[in-house]
């Protein structure tokens, strides 16, 4: 059975990135008939920040990623916590050392600062030298000690990638680097590996800039006589076409993104497709037609930019897909941010809103004419098309302030009237009452609609204060 992980550190949100990780392993677990598995990886605790687990569950469970065995909801090779699982690694690393694939090193801090400063750019394997007698001397003696790994001086790594092909990698570029830290903790470049074969994983999908790290963690792998797993890279999502998106960066999440009034699943839709094209070339897809479709053969060589416009445009046609009960739910919380707002049936406005909103956020900018009413610039009575100015919109006004006040439950047939009436046509009596009402070009909807909006009180108030103005 095909068992992928995800296996984050827990040291802030979750960024894009990091879900296009989880996503593509699941959908490549759920295509194949496998499991998909969390883990987190929190050996890094100078870097751990609380409550970081937390969102990272939350993050996934409302992206539609939903893991088969994880901390929070247990499974057959439980924890899947690093931390907890911190008796598991020296056993496996006592056992490469005596397989001759890693050492003891007891080299001081001072040492290592010293080969530093003067130009080493890696460790210079001093103790891989030393005799077992010794080494059992320093360990009786408590000595602190740190447990390399014991990369051959020559020849290469060569391991297959299933997007990128034969990857070869000289072994003299490679350190010997530290497997089980002084105070007993697996570093990340173990305890991965460790974790990797105990939980029964193999297939590991991660970011391209493991590709020669992975060269290392052969060596422990074949130092162990274990299998090699199957291996996936993908290259990364990118800002711009020099910087990738980054977490440390400030780059926005996925939390920050549904904050913005982003759906979750429009977010796991565009993000899918930064990095893997769909054989169709078809763009919006929902989770079960990428758990179909998704193939690892489609998965790009060429990083991928984040582009917040495109994600936009989809997120537009998930927005309009949706019932008018499950907009006004979504965009409910939204509007009831915006104080200019009370008072007004937002269930009807969200109606008008739900065609023209790319993103939930977007009713701020869509309603924001409500508080820009005053001073409005009187220029906006011209319309070439239909032939109006101010001097038509003093003429009318006075009169269309009457019919609100006398016929505003039937408005859209006494406008209707009295354009025939009056010798007028109907589309320049609506852009004059639209614009006497709203005071902006551009309205959620049309004359009747705002006028509903507003209300007849507040359509007289505004139509007495533009006919003063005039």
């Amino acid at each position: 059975m095909i068992r992928t992980r995800f296996a984050p550190s827990p040291t802030g949100y979750l960024h894009i990135g990091g879900l296009r990780t989880a996503l593509y392993s699941y959908l490549y677990a759920k295509k194949n008939g496998g499991k998909f598995i969390l883990r987190l990886e929190d050996t890094d605790t100078e870097r751990e920040v609380v409550g970081a687990a937390e969102v990272i569950y939350k993050t996934l469970k409302e992206a539609g990623v939903i893991y088969d065995e994880g901390p929070d909801v247990g499974g057959k090779y439980a924890p899947y916590v690093q931390s907890q699982r911190k008796s598991t690694y020296l056993p496996f690393a006592q056992k490469l050392v005596e397989n001759g694939g890693a050492y003891y090193c007891f080299c001081s801090a001072e040492r290592l600062e010293e080969m530093r400063k003067t130009g080493a750019t890696k460790y210079d394997k001093c103790c891989s030298k030393l005799k077992k007698a010794e080494v059992a001397n320093k360990l009786k003696a408590n000595t602190p000690y740190v447990i390399r790994q014991n990369i051959p001086e020559n020849g290469s790594s060569i391991y297959t990638d299933l997007v990128f092909g034969e990857i070869k990698v000289d072994n003299k570029d490679l350190e010997d680097g530290i497997l089980i830290k002084s105070d007993g903790m697996p570093t990340y470049n173990f305890a991965n590996v460790i974790d990797d074969y105990t939980m029964d994983i193999n297939v590991v999908m991660r970011g391209v800039e493991y590709l020669d790290q992975t060269a290392k963690y052969n060596h422990i792998y074949k130092g162990l006589g274990w299998d090699l797993p199957l291996y996936v890279h993908m290259q990364p999502i990118m800002k711009d076409a020099k910087q990738k998106l980054s977490k440390r960066h400030g780059d926005a999440s996925f939390s920050d993104f549904v904050n913005k009034g982003f759906l979750p699943e429009a977010i796991e839709n565009y993000i899918a497709l930064l990095g893997w094209t769909p054989g169709d070339n078809k763009e919006k897809l929902t989770l079960s037609e990428m758990e179909t479709m998704f193939a690892i053969e489609n998965l790009s060589k060429s990083p991928s930019i984040f582009d917040e416009e495109k994600m936009r445009w989809l997120n537009s046609l998930y927005i309009r897909e949706l019932d008018s009960e499950k907009f006004y739910e979504l965009a409910k919380p939204f509007l009831e941010k915006l104080d200019y707002l009370k008072g007004l049936d937002l269930k009807y406005l969200a109606s008008l809103l739900q065609g023209r909103c790319e993103v939930l956020s977007d009713v701020a900018k869509l309603t924001s004419f409500i508080t820009e009413f005053e001073n409005f610039d009187l220029a906006l009575f011209e319309n070439a098309k239909w032939k109006t100015d101010k001097a038509l919109a003093k003429k009318m006004l006075p009169d269309l302030k009457k019919i609100v006040e006398t016929k505003f439950d039937d408005l859209n047939t006494a406008i209707e009237e009295y354009a025939a009436a009056n010798g007028y046509k109907k589309g320049q009596v609506l852009w004059i009452f639209r614009i006497a009402i709203t005071g902006s070009l551009m309205t959620p909807g049309g004359a009747g609609e705002m006028a509903k909006l507003l209300s007849k009180e507040e359509c007289e108030k505004r139509l007495k204060i533009v006919v003063d103005r005039l």
